[in-house]
């Protein structure tokens, strides 16, 4: 087992492209983490400098407190699971997985004991004889785990393993991997631009953006506490919804000036966008569409406005409402009866809101650090 320590890591190809721009993180070992972000962030090039597969331009790369930016990738002790399975198609299941092992002449008795254990472990036994073309796309992704299984890693390295499965099958086979590693206690890095499978599979999530990394942490605190404004668009669906705002003092109450009007927000928000020197200043207002709600609360704020659209996802409803020009979507349940071009009161809940500096895109209404997980 292995834990990784990635310092200063730079991928940098001709012509001066950077790829992965000043890369820092500790992995502890049996630890589940997942790269996401967008295509072309560097998440599935800094995978790949991991497996040995893209030299190390700049900085140092240790697993298992060994530097390894000069050890061949057979040496490393890792395996990778592809996108596409890499599979041998005149090979049987048995054969595709126990191959590496034979390779490295282990006993016949040791080859069979692993793949054994490998096909009871992720339900193959049925299919050892089979050829990959006799197998659905979900069985052969598990042939492709059961490859890597055998070989015993230090870490396993998945690059978009589910892209290619059907949604029903995406959502079986990652619940599996989770279980997986559990049973495993391996170090898993895992790489995604899907977010719904960052925030269900990963003990830590890392985001990703033009090379740079832009938040580490738990999935409770990207979502709730997100450091920017890029990570607070990116996890959530649908995604934050975003205004221009002001926020000024008056009478000892903190409002904010957005969608033509005037709201009170809480003072706890009011006192940390102060305390920051950012009263009075262009500020960009973050609200998640569940934090928008068909019913008064407590600390709400009303707005108005027609929806613009009306989407049934089933148990919810998502409302794309037109305030003042701007447009908002709210996830409301779909037992409520509104519909495409009514006249609506919604109401923000305050205590959710997120301010972004409106030049850095940093969140300046960080608090509760005692809440974070």
């Amino acid at each position: 087992m292995a834990g990784l320590s990635f310092r200063h890591m730079y991928k940098i190809y001709d012509g001066n492209v950077v790829a992965v721009k000043d890369f820092n993180l500790e992995i502890e070992d049996k630890e589940f983490i997942v790269f996401v972000g967008p295509s072309g962030c560097g998440k599935s090039t800094t995978l790949r400098m991991v497996a040995g597969l893209e030299e190390i331009s700049k900085g140092e790369l240790y697993i298992d407190d060994v530097l390894v930016n000069d050890i061949e990738p057979k040496e490393r002790d890792i395996a990778m699971v592809f996108q596409n399975y890499a599979l041998y198609p005149h090979m049987t299941v048995r054969d595709n997985m126990s191959y590496a092992l034979r390779l490295k002449k282990l006993p016949k008795e040791e080859i069979d004991e692993k793949v054994a254990m490998a096909a009871n472990i992720l339900g193959l036994e049925d299919y050892l004889d089979r050829k990959p073309k006799a197998l659905s796309g979900g069985q052969r992704q598990r042939v492709a785990l059961g490859r890597a299984i055998v070989r015993s890693p230090k870490v396993f390295l998945m690059d978009e393993p589910l892209s290619n499965l059907d949604a029903k099958l995406r959502v079986q086979t990652r619940s599996e991997i989770v279980k997986l590693h559990k049973q495993l206690e391996t170090t898993f890095i895992y790489v995604t631009h899907d977010q719904t499978e960052a925030m269900t599979m990963g003990d830590r999530i890392v985001i990703m953006k033009d090379g740079i990394v832009q938040q580490v942490d738990t999935p409770h605190n990207v979502y709730f506490y997100p450091e920017n404004q890029f990570v607070a668009g990116f996890i959530g669906s649908p995604q934050m919804n975003f205004v221009d705002a002001e926020v000024f003092k008056k009478d000892d109450e903190y409002y904010v000036m957005t969608l033509g009007t005037e709201l009170l927000i809480p003072k706890e928000k009011g006192r940390l966008i102060e305390e920051r020197g950012e009263l009075n200043k262009k500020l960009i207002m973050g609200i998640r569409p569940e934090h928008i709600y068909d019913h008064i609360r407590q600390t709400d704020m009303k707005i108005k406005g027609k929806v613009d659209l009306m989407e049934l996802l089933g148990s919810e409803k998502h409302l794309h409402i037109i305030v003042n020009g701007t447009k908002l979507v709210a996830r409301i349940n779909s037992d409520n009866p509104v519909e495409t071009d009514d006249e609506i009161e919604m109401y923000l809940d305050g205590t959710k809101l997120h301010f972004f500096d409106g030049e850095s895109e940093l969140n300046i209404s960080l608090e509760d650090l005692e809440k974070r997980i």
